[in-house]
């Protein structure tokens, strides 16, 4: 399994042909509180740098967007009844989509840990 990380403050976890989507902790305690998250239905396919999503806390809404061309093949349903999960897990278990990766060579265009971490100091 890779992990890796946008400039929108997205983690990208691949195994396979298959990613899994979520905010970073640096995003999630920026936001503050979550309330409210919107999300895309199974089967919905978008490109790179699409909006997929917006996230709303007592602070701001955040939109989210690809980071890569796929098709949503999971949704995280806890998080339409329990947002807030997004603060106290998430980069584990408040993961928000799992998509089918079709053009694996857009993960190129994204950060390791270390470039992410660098990129947020």
């Amino acid at each position: 399994m890779t992990i890796y990380f946008s400039e929108e403050h997205e983690w990208v976890s691949v195994e396979g042909d298959i990613a899994t989507i979520g905010i970073t902790t640096h995003a999630a305690e920026a936001l503050g509180e979550v309330v409210f998250i919107e999300q895309q239905d199974a089967g919905e396919t978008f490109d790179k740098g699409d909006e997929i999503g917006v996230i709303e806390s007592v602070k701001a809404a955040s939109e989210l967007y690809a980071p890569v061309d796929g098709e949503i093949t999971e949704v995280n349903g806890i998080l339409t009844d329990e947002p807030a999960k997004l603060n106290e897990s998430p980069e584990a278990d408040a993961w928000i989509y799992k998509i089918k990766i079709t053009d694996a060579s857009q993960l190129d265009d994204l950060m390791d840990a270390d470039g992410y971490k660098a990129f947020i100091a």
